[in-house]
């Protein structure tokens, strides 16, 4: 079997978290991390300390989610 390559680009297919955690190590200021952990329970984490910044940035991120 071959070496898989990484192209990077919009994919419509699921993607392994790992990966994705991954190639953030090292290039984000600040994080806000949701999901679902293994046993399918909801798992929200962020470095933000105030509430209100972590909706705002959540809700920019909407938007661009919803324009695309």
């Amino acid at each position: 079997m071959g070496d898989v390559v990484n192209i990077g680009g919009i994919t419509r297919l699921d993607l392994p978290a790992d990966q994705i955690l991954e190639k953030a190590i090292g290039n984000l200021e600040g994080v806000i991390v949701i999901g679902y952990d293994n046993g399918g329970e909801e798992y929200f984490a962020t470095s933000y300390a105030d509430g209100g910044e972590v909706l705002w940035l959540l809700e920019r991120c909407k938007k661009v989610l919803l324009s695309e």
